[in-house]
């Protein structure tokens, strides 16, 4: 939950920067993007560190990391306050990421992968949902906008490091650790394969939401209220919870499927909303988008628990993490650069056209190389 509503908590925040401090489309989009970069960077450098540490210690670094962060962002004076913040919390999200999913999985009673990965996915909605709806109202109703929201965060980010200090302290590797890149065993680099497309297409439709989201809906759209559009964003992650338990019922390969088409109806109706300036359509984007990220992630995120070996659990899922943010952290560069040079109708058009080739190559490659690795 912390992971995704730090990830989520200045979505409705980058249009008021950059009326604030007139920052243009690269700018906004750079301090959105240096946030998976850190993650990134973290998970390359730290991915393993709780096989080897254990989850808990991760976790409460990782608890820290981003409270720093938050608590940065709350008395931000200039974009190079944003960058440092994000970049923080960056690192504390990146070694959230890989710990608290294997954890979910290792200290629950039934070590059932598939209520794992549900769970994980619930979790995450809820954090997502809680920081769009949360933002939306006290930037719209509350006093201070660019601050209280970041307080708040702070506050909860505070209140979760004493219930991890109870947490099982638990180490499964007994080799020591040194920095390397995630490692993913050949026994499930097929499986790895398959669920990393399916994060690529998940992990790019949030980095477009959460970057441009709150700017499309305000200029695009033409929805001036900050709740109403955080509601309307904030529909991606609640549609996505209640998806998550039909998601359940369905093997990973028919959820991959499932998926990457509504993945490819979402951004088409996410379009038609821009170019006929349609608040509805928006919001059944936003919606059809939720139930795509539910079925890709948790789809991929079922076959890898099934698969991954207990001691390098931690490094699989920091991998299958790198290579969801090395996507949204590209997507978001991208769509800044295409923004400042035609426009955010036209960045909005590519990211439509990414993410339907995303969602196309996730269907192929699902039923081209499932069977094979299945056998």
């Amino acid at each position: 939950m912390h992971t995704l509503w730090t990830s989520a908590a200045p979505a409705l925040s980058y249009r008021l920067y950059a009326e604030e401090w007139q920052l243009s489309p690269i700018q906004t989009t750079g301090v959105f993007a240096i946030y998976p970069l850190f993650v990134v960077g973290t998970l390359i450098l730290l991915g393993d560190l709780s096989d080897h540490v254990g989850r808990r210690w991760t976790m409460l670094a990782a608890l820290m990391f981003s409270l720093i962060g938050a608590l940065t962002l709350a008395w931000a004076v200039n974009v190079e306050w944003l960058l440092v913040a994000r970049a923080v919390m960056g690192v504390g999200v990146g070694l959230a990421s890989g710990a608290s999913t294997a954890a979910i999985l290792e200290f629950s009673s039934t070590g059932d992968p598939e209520r794992a990965a549900s769970a994980t996915n619930l979790a995450q909605a809820l954090g997502f949902a809680t920081a769009l709806l949360l933002g939306g109202a006290l930037i719209q109703y509350a006093p201070y906008p660019l601050r209280l929201d970041f307080f708040a965060l702070a506050v909860v980010i505070a209140a979760l490091i004493l219930p991890v200090w109870f947490l099982p302290r638990h180490v499964s590797s007994r080799t020591p650790w040194a920095p390397r890149l995630p490692h993913v065993p050949a026994t499930v680099r097929k499986a790895f394969h398959v669920a990393s497309i399916g994060a690529a297409t998940a992990f790019a439709t949030g980095a477009v939401l959460l970057s441009l989201g709150g700017q499309v809906a305000h200029d695009l759209v033409g929805s001036a209220n900050e709740l109403t559009n955080g509601a309307i964003l904030a529909s991606f992650a609640i549609v996505s919870a209640i998806a998550t338990i039909v998601a359940r019922k369905l093997r990973p390969r028919a959820a991959l499927l499932l998926g990457s088409v509504t993945t490819t109806i979402a951004v088409l109706l996410l379009w038609l909303a821009t170019k006929f300036h349609l608040l509805s359509a928006l919001l059944i984007s936003t919606s059809l988008a939720g139930i795509s990220y539910a079925f890709l992630f948790l789809g991929a995120l079922t076959l890898l628990n099934a698969v991954a070996p207990a001691d390098s659990r931690g490094g699989v899922l920091s991998a299958f993490y790198l290579v969801g943010y090395l996507c949204m952290g590209f997507c978001a560069l991208a769509l800044g650069v295409v923004a400042r040079i035609w426009g955010l109708p036209t960045a909005v058009a590519a990211a439509a056209i990414v993410l339907a080739s995303l969602g196309c190559a996730t269907f192929l490659f699902a039923v081209a190389r499932f069977s094979a690795m299945v056998e």
